[in-house]
């Protein structure tokens, strides 16, 4: 199976060599501004709390300022064991010395980038036919806007998109993706209110096949983890799809909304075995403090993450990249 490569980040992008054959879809420009953009609420509270303790003249490393430490990064929902690791780090490295900010925030960064590093990844292609991409979440996780990210970057780059509207229980949302790909040239397949959405999956599917489409996303009704009986019918519309397509569904995208913080940990173990997941889209950092969330999620389930979402407009998603992702989180944090 092949692999999509969408837009390189800027720090890719910086290190190509001249003589790399590779010749993707160019990244654009900004994107590490757009990413601290949004990122920067979770910065703030770094910046506020953590900045603020390294501040304190002639403060030293004891037990009182480690516990202050703790509590100023968990407040990222970064999750207990990567704060754990950073205060272990920079007990170990400095106490009972004078607090040095640098070494301080030099283990939050390498903490950090060792738990994200290697969690991220390309979209998987098909060898032959269709792509199909099927796309599941929480009801109000931005699915539907991240569905239309994800058109918005496969139309650029010249690949023709169906959309399978299979959130029949609420007509807002097949309005919504309906809207969508009127505006950026995609197809879609919508069934009857209220009708099966595995039907819906398999006439998109169809479709696609039948008119030698590059790309099928299948939009899914949001639901909750603990929603027995609609996590069953993603096993449903799993087994309808590859009946069609035998190593299809190529991805499983599970959309959380960062501002969900530390409940996004039960929402992807749910989905991750009633959908068999293969990767995450963290949306709405941009409106998030608790964009941290991603390391426990990463850590914990192993899925990589696939984009993240930083605004509204279809132009707003950036795959992840781990090294970026933390330079954000810390941005203005040595800063006077």
């Amino acid at each position: 199976m092949a692999f999509f490569r969408f837009g390189k980040s800027s720090s890719e992008s910086a290190g190509d060599s001249a003589g790399d054959d590779e010749q993707p879809v160019t990244a654009k420009p900004g994107m590490f501004d757009r990413l601290r953009a949004g990122l920067s609420k979770t910065a703030q509270v770094l910046n506020t709390d953590v900045r603020d303790l390294l501040k304190q003249e002639g403060r030293r490393v004891d037990t009182p300022f480690l516990e202050e430490l703790r509590g100023a990064l968990v407040k990222t929902d970064m999750g207990p064991s990567a704060a754990e690791t950073i205060v272990k780090d920079v007990g170990e490295r400095l106490r009972s010395r004078v607090v040095d900010p640098e070494v301080v925030v030099e283990s939050i960064r390498r903490t950090l980038h060792d738990k994200l590093v290697g969690t991220t990844g390309d979209l998987a292609e098909s060898s032959s036919g269709p792509t199909v991409i099927l796309v599941t979440g929480v009801n109000g996780s931005g699915k539907t806007t991240s569905i239309a990210k994800l058109t918005c970057r496969f139309t650029e780059a010249g690949l023709r998109v169906v959309l399978g509207a299979g959130d029949t229980f609420r007509a807002a949302a097949v309005e919504q993706l309906s809207m969508w790909a009127g505006r950026l040239g995609a197809e879609i397949v919508c069934g009857e209110s209220g009708s099966d959405p595995a039907s819906v999956a398999h006439r998109a599917v169809a479709r696609a096949l039948e008119g030698n489409f590059d790309i099928c996303i299948i939009d899914t009704a949001g639901r909750l983890q603990t929603q027995s009986n609609l996590m069953q019918e993603l096993g449903k519309i799993r087994r309808v799809i590859s009946k069609q397509i035998p190593d299809a569904p190529h991805e499983v995208l599970l959309v959380i909304d960062a501002t969900a913080g530390q409940n996004a940990l039960s929402q992807a173990e749910g989905f991750k075995e009633a959908a068999g997941c293969t990767g995450i889209i963290l949306a709405k950092l941009d409106g998030s403090a608790r964009g941290g969330v991603i390391v426990p999620v990463a850590e914990r389930f192993g899925l990589p993450v696939k984009f993240v979402g930083l605004g509204e407009s279809a132009e707003d998603l950036a795959r992840f990249n781990p090294a970026e992702f933390v330079e954000a989180m810390l941005e203005g944090v040595l800063k006077p």
